[in-house]
């Protein structure tokens, strides 16, 4: 969790704990990060903004319909991650291009959940979910 990586949300009443990845119509957002932070980092943040503060602007999006804190979420929210090994400090040609890898991995994803469901994840889809206006 210390990686840069990709990761998925998945909102479901079927509990997915402990299952591997698998392509569904459930997946509400694809995010990455290439911070020093890592995943944990960045789902730290999203965790934080969805229960109301700040740090993740895609968060924002799942406000106007699940509430800060909002129990109808919390049980049915699964996160599903794909690191990449890499160093994010180094600037050394190999480790600059994992670093693209991760970018060029989350089109990917938007790409192919498209195909299979001819449209975006819920809280990717910038038009069907603005984010929530707060004052910060």
């Amino acid at each position: 969790m210390k990686l840069p990586g990709i990761y998925a949300l998945s909102i479901s009443d079927v509990a997915l704990t402990g299952k591997p990845f698998d392509w569904m119509p459930e997946i509400v957002y694809f995010g990455m990060t290439n911070s020093l932070s890592g995943l944990a980092g960045r789902l730290k943040q999203f965790d934080s903004s969805i229960n109301g503060g700040p740090g993740h602007g895609g968060a924002q999006r799942f406000l106007p319909r699940y509430p800060a804190g909002s129990e109808t979420l919390l049980h049915r929210l699964y996160v599903s991650v794909w690191p990449f090994d890499c160093d994010v400090k180094s600037i050394s040609p190999d480790n600059l291009l994992k670093m693209g890898e991760v970018s060029y991995a989350e089109f990917q994803c938007f790409a192919e959940f498209s195909r299979r469901f001819n449209r975006l994840p819920q809280f990717n889809d910038k038009k069907a979910s603005p984010k929530l206006k707060t004052a910060q």
